[in-house]
């Protein structure tokens, strides 16, 4: 039987969600739990693969089970058995062909730039000193949705088949003393959120052009584009997917 499984984590302790060989991942504590808990071991397919230090609202896995069990009393025993920093929402069953990464319809992320020092904030935003130029970054934040290669925002050396990517969705809004970006794609390249942002800031403070950004997009060169901003001010939001792949009985 197949199941997916809601979470949310802080990413600050974690070395991304992906398993990795010498270091501690999200997906490495959750499949610790679920085969402790159901006694046989148990693999995830996580929606996406977030970097290290970077957190998720929603994020969601699935796992194949042969074990039968009521799926609150999982989540249950799961949020007793997990760190304080990972947190279980949601436990269910879905069809037997339901994948947590093909199946995604769209992936939301957030990222949050404070415009003044705060004692409060400073793990969860990042302080930027500059003064920005909102008319300046709202002008290049709609030249996103004039493309659809990416490459220029692309972690060097992945391996992928294509950096297109569709962008539904890219805003930023002022909220509570912090400039916050959001956006929504059908699929995010490595690295691709943090190198868009810090290149927006660059033209948001004056180091490049507005215009410039339709030149480092067609360049498909990563060295073009700014830098990347820092990954704990990065949270993954949402997942969406179509409810046609929940069972039948759900």
């Amino acid at each position: 039987m197949r199941y997916f499984i809601e979470l949310s984590y802080n990413g600050k302790a974690y070395h991304g969600w992906q398993n990795q060989p010498n270091a501690i991942s999200v997906q490495e504590v959750l499949e610790k739990g679920l085969s402790t808990l159901l006694k046989e071991p148990i693999a995830t397919m996580g929606a996406g693969r977030t970097d290290a230090g970077v957190h998720a609202k929603q994020m969601f896995a699935h796992f194949d089970t042969t074990v039968v069990f009521e799926e609150k009393t999982l989540r249950y025993r799961l949020n007793s058995f997990l760190p304080k920093d990972v947190a279980i929402q949601n436990v269910f069953k879905v069809k037997a062909d339901a994948h947590a990464r093909f199946d995604a319809l769209s992936r939301t992320y957030l990222y949050r730039v404070a415009l003044h020092k705060n004692a409060f904030t400073h793990e969860e935003s990042f302080y930027l000193k500059p003064k920005l130029n909102l008319e300046w970054l709202e002008e290049a934040t709609n030249i996103l949705f004039d493309y659809k290669d990416f490459q220029c925002f692309s972690k060097s050396n992945t391996d992928v088949k294509t950096y297109n990517c569709d962008i539904m969705k890219a805003e930023w809004n002022l909220v509570d003393g912090e400039l916050q970006f959001t956006i929504q794609a059908d699929r995010f390249l490595r690295n691709m959120v943090r190198a868009i942002v810090g290149t927006l800031i660059n033209i948001g403070i004056g180091k490049i052009k507005v215009e410039a950004l339709h030149k480092i997009i067609k360049s498909k060169s990563r060295s073009e584009a700014g830098f990347s901003v820092p990954a704990h001010a990065l949270y993954l939001t949402e997942v969406e997917y179509s409810e046609s792949i929940k069972t039948a009985n759900d």
